[in-house]
């Protein structure tokens, strides 16, 4: 018999059914059977019990936290980037870049942008595709609650999962544990995220059920994620905190035109969000990431060594830029110049960097004093001004996972452990992440489904 044991601290508990998990002494001793158990009440969770109880499926949703969708009710600034209407899939990472296709092929982001009009939900775009509501996120977890009630799913919260027992062959089937009930069903779907965002009360669980069930995986990392930089990096970066400046960031041979947030630490902001998944995956993956450079397996990487390009200056393309400004206001100085694109304090902060480095700190001196060939250097420095993190902000502050359960061991049409039958993985507990902008959705839409269909 496998079995993975697992304690949660937290208790109490609440079926749209949303219901208690509280149940008498002998509850727990008297197995509720069902189709399929849901372990995880985030969006991918809800979406595969919706999916599953509408194709008249037993459904029970186990949620260890008070309520569902607590990362679905702050995303987006508390109006939630449900999708994104420029989902491919080059704009996920994985170890397997091809692994995504079928779930987004088969449940796309029309699919639940009708789901959302249908509800009545209003929503706009932003900027690159980015869905959100106009009012709010709770509008989303309520959709998805309504569709689980629709569908007879039954949904058990603040009951967090004890043990989860896989029945000895030909029977199969598992049996899952909380502190009062026991279900059974022949399907079990793991829907218990990644560790990002703890204090939402994200954890490992899913990793480390998924080992107790031989199911290898890809080392977890944060991503998204704020970078932090090393004491000489952070000078530079360390008074221009609240700064944030139009830029093109790349990492691993992947750029992003996206905004960059200088803070205490070191640098955040859209922009640099998306790089870090990409700066993280050069050492996690070796360069297979879609858009990634390749590298030699051979060849070892330290990925506090790899450096993440700024372009400080995306739409100037002149490299004489500087020396035609000098040419039509010689007496200018530098800082007051690259203010014209720049933000004023970080025009003069890098004025001053660039001075000591190419002008033995006269950096006071006007444009008609700079030779031209500085000039011309200090543009391809801003326009490839290079920083190495030191590290990132982690978990705590990282959006999602890149890594997890390895998508070499499941079945990209189902989603089903090709070794364990009858258990089931989805969203980002998998080795699929994707693009800052609602892309993260809409695989936790598209895997759920897809195991849905299956269960």
């Amino acid at each position: 018999m496998a079995r993975a044991a697992l304690d949660r601290a937290g208790d109490s508990s609440h079926t749209t059914a949303v219901m208690s998990d509280r149940g008498s002494p002998d509850t727990a001793n008297r197995p509720a059977r069902y189709d399929a158990v849901v372990l995880g009440g985030g969006a991918a969770g809800l979406m595969c019990a919706l999916t599953a109880g509408a194709r008249g499926r037993r459904v029970a949703l186990v949620e260890h936290m008070p309520e569902v969708g607590k990362k679905i009710l702050i995303s987006g600034g508390g109006r939630c980037n449900f999708t994104n209407l420029e989902v491919r899939p080059d704009r996920f990472l994985s170890k397997n870049p091809h692994f995504a296709k079928s779930a987004l092929s088969r449940y796309t982001q029309w699919d639940f942008i009708s789901l959302v009009s249908d509800h009545g939900i209003a929503w706009h775009e932003k900027t690159l595709g980015q869905l959100f509501c106009d009012h709010s996120a709770r509008q989303i977890v309520d959709l998805l609650l309504r569709e689980c009630a629709q569908a007879g799913v039954a949904v058990l919260t603040s009951a967090p999962v004890r043990s989860v027992e896989r029945a000895p062959e030909p029977d199969g089937g598992f049996t899952v544990r909380t502190d009062s009930r026991t279900l059974s069903a022949p399907s079990v779907v793991l829907a218990t995220g990644g560790p990002s965002i703890p204090k939402l009360g994200a954890t490992a669980f899913a990793y480390e059920l998924a080992r107790d069930f031989g199911l290898p995986l890809i080392e977890p990392r944060p991503a998204l994620v704020p970078l932090t930089l090393g004491p000489d990096d952070k000078q530079l970066a360390a008074p221009l905190s609240g700064v944030a400046v139009d830029s093109a960031v790349s990492a691993n041979g992947v750029r992003f035109r996206e905004a960059t947030l200088f803070t205490h630490r070191g640098v955040s902001g859209p922009a640099v969000l998306q790089a870090s998944s990409y700066w993280q995956a050069a050492d996690l993956h070796a360069g297979a990431h879609p858009g990634g450079r390749k590298r030699a397996r051979s060849q070892p990487v330290d990925p506090a060594g790899l450096p993440v390009h700024f372009d400080l200056l995306p739409a100037v393309g002149d490299p004489d830029w500087l020396v035609a400004a000098k040419a039509e206001r010689p007496r200018q100085q530098l800082a007051t110049v690259l203010a014209e694109v720049l933000p004023q304090r970080l025009a003069q902060r890098l004025a001053q960097e660039l001075a000591g480095q190419l002008a033995d700190g006269q950096g006071a001196r006007p444009l008609a004093e700079w030779p031209d060939r500085e000039l011309r250097a200090i543009v391809r420095r801003l326009k490839d001004w290079q920083l190495v993190p030191a590290g990132t902000e982690g978990f705590a502050k990282a959006e999602v996972t890149v890594g997890g359960v390895d998508t070499a061991a499941l079945d990209s049409r189902t989603m089903q452990a090709r070794a364990v039958p009858g258990l089931y993985v989805i969203g980002e507990a998998v080795d699929v992440t994707g693009w800052l902008g609602g892309y993260n959705f809409q695989w936790a839409w598209s895997s759920g489904w897809a195991a849905g269909q299956a269960v």
